[in-house]
């Protein structure tokens, strides 16, 4: 699995931080003597199909989450470190691969400037819905 899907997995599957983006994953088997099957919970889907996964809800859940000060709406760090992921400079450079960044990797301010806004992009592309003053 590649950066870029660690993220989009992070975010959608962030069901603690988003009661209406449930995780795509399936729902874990529940023992008989844990609720009767003739009520069965319904589960929301945070699938594009169901309309765009709001972002901001469950990123900023996660920063609180975190008990950190991080800006993920300007940081790819930050975003994430949000998400409990490697924001290793080699990891970021993986991401950078995955996005297709021509720049230079080594000049890693600029590098991540673009991969926030790239980041920012794919996950509208993804069924994302990404704040309009980040989406450009």
């Amino acid at each position: 699995m590649g950066i870029f899907d660690k993220i989009k997995n992070a975010i959608w599957g962030a069901d603690e931080a988003a009661p209406a983006a449930e995780p795509l994953k399936p729902a874990a088997p529940v023992s008989a003597s844990a609720a009767p099957a003739s009520n069965p919970t319904p589960i929301p889907s945070a699938t594009p199909s169901s309309g765009p996964v709001d972002i901001t809800p469950i990123l900023d859940a996660a920063v609180k989450k975190s008990g950190q000060k991080l800006d993920w709406r300007k940081s790819i760090v930050d975003l994430m470190k949000a998400l409990d992921l490697d924001s290793s400079l080699t990891a970021r450079k993986e991401l950078a691969a995955e996005l297709h960044y021509t720049g230079d990797t080594n000049d890693s301010a600029t590098m991540n400037v673009w991969l926030h806004k790239a980041l920012m992009k794919k996950l509208a592309e993804n069924g994302g819905k990404v704040p309009a003053d980040l989406a450009d």
